[in-house]
């Protein structure tokens, strides 16, 4: 009996031990969560109840006032929509391409390592610095394609592709596939070395050829990298700022303003600070809403 007792005393100061760790442990990164996360969600929420220059110490409050501006505001809404446009193409050219530059790194093995480094290194650099890079690159005079059309032509042209739109809006996504595809390729090619060989050296056995053991055993495990890849895309690009800001600041005429570039004027330049945050609560829920119905929707296979 006492021995039990000894051994019941022995769990339960484990236990407590244990808790007692995972407290320590956790403690530092749940005060991180609840500062830098939690409590500015929540205090974005109670600015927007307020008509505010964000400056002065007086704030007058207005209840759902900015709500109801943001319901009929087509300037958010077009916003809305910049980022809807940006979010399918994101998808629809970023996790291709990845998957595709995976699938032909993952075939080469070791003797195609270089090309994953060159690959990599537009994911390296800053946003700013590749938007300050294209807007040279894509100017109306002295860039890439007016150059080449000159070129080829004879005589002078002029390519202005960040000037009219809707060419501005597609230009700068085309930046952000290029910047932001070398991501998924290396995810990707996790995804690829997470599969067991045996797998494919079974396929092989059964007569498959490469392109068969792709199509039908490699992709399709695949199927939950590819779900994490799109949630992320998603995610991303309604949150687009740094550089479609550093590239048009969301002109010409507002075609290329997304939700935080219509965020930061409100905010930062017209010193509207209430509205503003009732604006990135709108972005929050909205961001919010779109990626659990994203989840809902799309469904995979995760066992085999």
């Amino acid at each position: 009996m006492d021995q039990s007792k000894k051994v019941g005393s022995l769990a339960k100061t484990r236990e407590k031990s244990t808790a007692i760790a995972a407290v320590v442990f956790l403690l530092p990164a749940l005060i991180l969560i609840v500062v830098y996360m939690i409590y500015p969600v929540i205090d974005t929420f109670a600015i927007s109840a307020y008509s505010w220059n964000g400056i002065s110490a007086d704030r007058i409050y207005v209840g759902l006032q900015n709500w109801k501006t943001l319901l009929a505001d087509r300037s958010f809404w077009s916003a809305f929509g910049h980022n809807v446009v940006v979010m399918v193409f994101s998808i629809l050219l970023q996790i291709p391409l990845g998957m595709l530059l995976a699938t032909f790194l993952d075939a080469g093995g070791k003797k195609f390592n270089i090309f994953k480094t060159i690959w990599f290194l537009p994911y390296l650099m800053s946003s700013v610095a590749i938007a300050f890079l294209f807007t040279y690159a894509l100017a109306t005079n002295g860039g890439i394609f007016s150059s080449l059309g000159t070129l080829f032509k004879g005589s002078k042209v002029t390519v202005d592709l960040l000037g009219r739109n809707p060419h501005a809006l597609f230009s700068v996504i085309g930046v952000m596939a290029w910047q932001f595809t070398p991501f998924y390729m290396v995810y990707f090619i996790a995804g690829y070395g997470n599969i067991d060989t045996s797998i494919y050296e079974a396929a092989v056995i059964d007569g498959a050829t490469r392109g068969q053991y792709l199509r039908t055993i490699a992709i399709p495990l695949l199927g939950p990298i590819f779900k994490t890849a799109c949630t992320m895309s998603l995610i991303g690009s309604l949150k687009y700022f740094d550089m479609i800001w550093n590239m048009t600041g969301g002109g010409p005429a507002g075609g290329t303003e997304l939700m935080a570039t219509y965020m930061y004027k409100l905010s930062f330049q017209q010193f509207n600070m209430g509205y503003g945050s009732c604006v990135a609560a709108g972005m929050f829920l909205l961001i919010t809403a779109i990626a659990l119905l994203f989840q809902k929707i799309f469904v995979v296979k995760e066992d085999y």
